[in-house]
C-alpha cells in the first residue's frame, strides 16, 4: 500500500490531511495499526512469491484490492470524480497501484525483504524531493543535508550488500522509489479536493480492468503452485493495499500528522523483525545499522521542514 508518507504515503498527503477532533488513544492505535500493516508488505510478497510469479503476484493483489476498494465506494455511495480529477488517478494508479507493486516483487526475486526494507525505508526522501521539484515548495539546507545523507546511506549499504556493485534487485528498487514517488506526490496534490481513501479507492478501481486481463495473462504464462504460504501472501497483499491505507488515515486525522508519522519511522526496522521471525532470515550486521541511520535522516527532516 501501499504504501501508501513517510516511509509507504505521500508526504503531501499528510500534509493535506486534517486534523479530526477525536479520541487520541484510538487514533493512535489506528495509525500504529497502519504502520504495522504496511510492515508486512514484503514478507507477505515473499510468501506470494512461494507459488506464483511476480506478475502473477502483482496482478492478482490488485485485483483483489480493486474489489474491496470498489465495494466500499459503492456501499457508502462516493460519487465519481470529475474529470479534472483522473489525470492525477492515474498517475496515483501508475505509481502505488502497479509500479511500486511490480518492481518490489520483481526485486524480492533476487534481494532478501530485509535488504529491500532498508532501501525502500529512503521512500520519503524521494517523496519530498519529488514534491519539491513538481510544487516549488523550498526546504531547508538541513533538510536537503539530511535527505542526501539518507540517500548515501542507502546507496553504501547496496553495494556493500551487492559485493560492490548494484544488483539487478537494487535497480528494481531505484525504479520502485521514484515511480512510488511520483504517485505519491501526485496524490498530495489530488488530497486538496478528495479524502485520501478515495484517491487510492478510485485509483484501484481504474486498474480493475487491466488487473483482472494482467491476472488471466500472468496466471496462464507463469508457474502456479498453490501453497498455503503463497495463498496467504496474496489475500494480505490485497486486503492491505486498501485497508492499511483507509486506517492510516482515519488515525492521522485524529491525533495530526506529526505524532502519526513518528510511529511510521518504525516500519523500516518492523520490517526487519518480520523477516526473521516469518522469513528465517538471517540479518546481516549491516542492515539493522543502516535501518536506524536512514531513521535518524528521516526524523532529521521532518523536524527541519516543521
Amino acid at each position: 500500500m501501499t504504501a501508501q508518507d513517510s516511509a509507504t504515503l505521500p508526504t503531501a498527503i499528510a500534509v493535506n490531511a486534517a486534523r479530526a477532533p477525536g479520541r487520541p488513544a484510538g487514533g493512535t492505535l489506528l495509525a500504529a495499526l497502519g504502520v504495522s500493516m504496511f510492515s508486512l508488505t514484503f514478507p507477505a510478497t515473499a510468501w506470494a512469491l512461494e507459488g506464483l510469479g511476480p506478475w502473477s503476484v502483482t496482478a492478482c493483489r490488485a485485483v483483489l484490492a480493486a474489489l474491496i476498494a470498489g465495494g466500499c465506494l459503492l456501499a457508502r455511495r462516493i460519487p465519481v470524480p470529475a474529470r479534472r480529477h483522473w489525470p492525477g488517478l492515474l498517475a496515483v494508479a501508475a505509481g502505488t497501484v502497479v509500479g511500486f507493486p511490480l518492481l518490489t516483487t520483481l526485486a524480492l526475486q533476487t534481494s532478501t525483504t530485509s535488504h529491500a526494507a532498508v532501501v525502500v525505508g529512503l521512500l520519503p526522501l524521494t517523496t519530498a524531493a519529488y514534491a519539491a521539484l513538481r510544487t516549488g515548495v523550498r526546504h531547508s539546507r538541513g533538510f536537503w543535508a539530511a535527505a542526501l545523507a539518507g540517500a548515501a546511506v542507502v546507496v553504501a549499504f547496496a553495494v556493500q550488500q551487492s559485493g560492490g556493485r548494484p544488483s539487478p534487485g537494487d535497480l528494481y528498487l531505484l525504479g520502485a522509489l521514484l515511480i512510488c514517488a511520483a504517485g505519491y506526490a501526485e496524490g498530495g496534490r489530488l488530497a486538496r479536493e478528495l479524502p485520501g481513501w478515495q484517491i487510492i479507492g478510485w485509483a484501484l478501481v481504474l486498474c480493475l480492468p487491466p488487473a483482472l486481463t494482467g491476472a488471466a495473462l500472468a496466471l496462464l504464462t507463469e508457474p502456479v503452485r498453490l501453497t498455503g504460504h503463497a495463498v496467504a501472501g496474496v489475500l494480505w497483499l490485497g486486503t492491505a493495499q486498501f485497508v492499511s491505507l483507509w486506517v492510516w488515515y482515519r488515525g492521522m486525522g485524529a491525533i495530526g500528522v506529526a505524532r502519526a508519522s513518528q510511529l511510521q519511522l518504525a516500519q523500516p526496522l518492523l520490517t526487519l523483525v518480520w523477516s526473521v521471525a516469518l522469513l528465517g532470515e538471517q540479518l546481516s550486521p549491516a542492515a539493522p545499522v543502516a535501518a536506524l541511520a536512514v531513521l535518524v535522516c528521516i526524523g532529521v527532516t521532518q523536524r527541519a521542514s516543521r
